[in-house]
């Protein structure tokens, strides 16, 4: 029996259901979304197995004289099960939603990481949609004037706020602007996310958390400001010698009506990507930058259970920031595949 391609069947004129491809396009890309979720839960049980530290003596802070008062604590908690165990244990409670107790705080783990990941989408959401929106538009003026003096310092000064680790970038800040440097006053908050005295859900409250978060914001916005506008920049140098902006011209458009009806629309596919990537990190936090200004964030949270280390936190933090970055990164590839036909191929 002969088999007929899709490419003959459409010359014959018979109908092709395009719906199919990206229909299996999709389930492929779940698929794979699926395979990484199971490898995620595996990999997030050993990791910090691995670290080094008895959380009982870090803990008991010599408040566990005997070996008794040892083997009752990690009884408590399940550590003195073989490892086997209290993989399926890990495994059986995690899907029910379960992520346990910490060990620090003595509360149930998703209640600590609903207290902080409000704190963490507000730093990061906000400095992620600054970064975006500011480094888009110097990625499209600077391939639209490739070479110009503007091109040259805003990849130039881009690039190497993006060099900069995020911490010494924060600490520099808080020198600068939060301290005070010579006759340049302190004016912003040194860290926190808000003032003790002040009702943070008032008008005023508002405020203070917004003058709080002035420096950390600007931080993260600084640091990822590169990684939108070259990849903005390289997309739309790829577009700039097509034939359909010839065309357009050719219709009498203005050059500002072809750049930004034409050449921006193909070439912010790639960065949908991007885009969809940084938001899936939100939830992860900038660890370094929630400890150098005291947010009371995810980041800061997780950089709290290393010092024990807090199985169980470290675990919740660590799925609920990768499953965050699996889904959103599912997510550009379905929108990616249904703006750009070629994906699917």
């Amino acid at each position: 029996m002969s088999v007929v391609s899709e490419p003959a069947l459409a010359s014959a004129g018979a109908p092709v259901r395009r719906g199919s491809g990206y229909l299996r396009f999709a389930a492929t890309r779940v698929a794979g979304s699926l395979g990484s979720l199971a490898f995620l839960l595996v990999l997030n049980f050993f990791l910090f197995r691995v670290l080094p530290g008895d959380p009982a003596r870090t803990l008991g802070r010599g408040r566990f004289t005997t070996q008794e008062q040892l083997d009752a604590f990690n009884a408590a908690y399940g550590l003195d099960q073989p490892m086997l165990q209290q993989f399926v244990t890990y495994l059986r409670t995690t899907l029910h939603g379960d992520l346990g107790i910490s060990l620090k705080y003595r509360v149930p783990v998703t209640e600590l990481i609903a207290d902080r990941i409000g704190p963490t989408l507000l730093l990061v959401g906000t400095s992620t949609v600054l970064a975006a929106v500011i480094g888009i538009w110097l990625g499209v003026h600077s391939a639209w004037r490739h070479g110009s003096r503007f091109d040259r310092f805003a990849t130039g000064s881009s690039l190497t706020l993006y060099s900069m680790p995020e911490w010494w970038l924060g600490l520099l800040l808080i020198v600068v602007l939060a301290v005070g440097v010579g006759p340049v006053p302190g004016l912003f908050p040194t860290g926190g996310l808000h003032s003790v005295d002040v009702d943070v859900w008032s008008f005023a409250g508002v405020l203070d958390t917004a003058w709080h978060l002035v420096l950390p914001v600007a931080t993260l916005t600084l640091a990822y400001l590169a990684d939108y506008a070259m990849v903005m920049r390289s997309s739309l140098l790829d577009e700039i010698g097509a034939d359909y902006l010839t065309t357009a011209r050719a219709t009498g458009l203005r050059e500002a009506q072809v750049r930004n009806r034409h050449a921006v629309r193909n070439a912010l596919l790639p960065t949908t990507t991007v885009v969809a990537l940084n938001i899936g990190f939100i939830v992860t936090g900038a660890i370094t930058v929630e400890t150098v200004f005291s947010i009371p964030g995810l980041g800061l949270l997780a950089t709290e259970a290393l010092s024990v280390p807090d199985y169980w936190v470290l675990q919740g933090t660590f799925l609920v920031s990768a499953t965050a970055v699996i889904g959103l990164n599912l997510v550009a590839n379905l929108v990616y595949g249904l703006l750009d036909p070629r994906v699917r191929a």
